[in-house]
């Protein structure tokens, strides 16, 4: 397994952020000031429970996106019966028995001597949250928003996904997007398939395949990066909104039915074999 990767925060603010490998392509985010740490979606509790006991950290609280497994199972290990807070979407409390706190859209979380603003991202998950740290510039968005993608919409819609993409594409253009996965190599696969004329898009992706042949994380993007190259926050673009309407076939003109079709093109989509 990979070693944890350790950035600094783009603000130089001291907060440290690291990625802990899980299972075959997920990431556990680990926020670490000083010897305290914060973690965000831990699903297993061994590869993160390791970087803790090496580093000496303190366990101080654990962020949770949504409920599926991969981003919540290894919470009971880590906690221990200890009291850390575990904060996490209210709309999904049912699911998470684990959290502490239920949190709504507009709550603020404060960790590690600063905040985290909740944002409500449905679409993956219908009560999908994302903490925004705005001072440090830092965006954790579990499944919803990926370097050069996003999430399946296995709960929600398409019209909910793409208000949820166009919340975040908003947030300040210097903000380090932290997703969940190393999908991003297969999205640009795609993205590169919708968006054949983007400049940014093909050097972007050649940036990545050097990240990921020096074993690094593809991660963190930016939101500035995703406007220009990731198709989910492109819909609008007469050059995405052509290739998707010659794919399926028919004239899609609202911007929704556009990113339905954009979405369900991906669902099916399979990178060409390398010869």
């Amino acid at each position: 397994m990979s070693k944890p990767i350790r950035s600094e925060s783009p603000a130089g603010s001291g907060l440290q952020v690291r990625a802990i490998p899980t299972f075959s392509d997920n990431y556990v985010w680990l926020l670490q000031r000083g010897m305290r740490a914060v973690l965000v979606d831990p699903g297993e509790s061994g590869p993160v429970q390791r970087v803790l006991d090496q580093l000496g950290l303190t366990l101080e609280a654990i962020l949770v996106t949504h409920h599926h497994s991969d981003h919540v199972g290894g919470i009971e290990a880590l906690v221990d019966g200890r009291a850390i807070p575990v904060p996490g979407p209210k709309a999904e409390a049912s699911k998470i028995p684990t959290l502490t706190r239920h949190l709504v859209d507009g709550d603020e979380v404060r960790v590690l001597d600063t905040r985290a603003q909740v944002i409500a991202i449905p679409g993956h998950t219908l009560g999908h949250i994302a903490f925004y740290f705005a001072q440090e510039g830092l965006l954790f968005c579990g499944d919803t928003l990926f370097s050069g993608g996003c999430g399946r919409l296995f709960e929600g819609t398409p019209a909910q996904m793409l208000a949820s993409l166009e919340r975040l594409a908003a947030l300040p253009e210097d903000t380090a997007v932290y997703c969940a996965h190393e999908y991003t190599q297969s999205n640009l696969a795609f993205a590169q398939t919708v968006d054949k004329g983007n400049r940014e898009l093909a050097d972007y992706r050649i940036q990545i395949d050097a990240r990921r042949a020096a074993q690094m994380p593809s991660l963190p993007s930016s939101i500035g990066v995703e406007r220009a190259i990731n198709p989910f926050l492109r819909t609008g673009l007469a050059s995405v909104r052509n290739a998707v309407t010659a794919q399926a076939g028919a004239a899609l003109v609202d911007q929704t039915a556009v990113f339905a079709a954009l979405r369900a093109w991906k669902d099916d989509f399979r990178p060409p074999a390398v010869a």
